[in-house]
């Protein structure tokens, strides 16, 4: 039993869920390769943000090169900043296939 009251009716305070899905969803193309797995992308408006990749990219070892198009989040805060959450296959590259492992 809580001693204050206020402490067990303040539990829903931190997750909001009109909140939890604010961030703005958008596209664009790569154009530049930056070090510390930061990227520079144009957006199809013509506006340049700088774009980190997400956590799901990074642990499957997905490549973004220059020129790939890009799926991002943004936030309605910071238009200057994005999280790539896909990169779009380009149906014209070849098919590229994993080395092999030795055993």
């Amino acid at each position: 039993m809580c001693v204050n009251g206020s402490l067990s009716e303040n539990k829903s305070t931190h997750s909001d869920p009109s909140q939890a899905n604010s961030h703005i969803e958008i596209e664009g193309k790569v154009l530049a390769v930056l070090p510390g797995t930061m990227f520079r992308v144009q957006l199809g408006n013509g506006h340049i943000v700088l774009a980190h990749i997400s956590g799901k990219l990074r642990k499957r070892f997905i490549r973004i090169s220059t020129g790939d198009t890009v799926k991002m989040e943004m936030s309605p805060y910071d238009t200057d900043k994005a999280r790539i959450t896909f990169r779009a296959r380009d149906p014209n590259a070849p098919v590229r296939r994993p080395p092999q492992r030795r055993r």
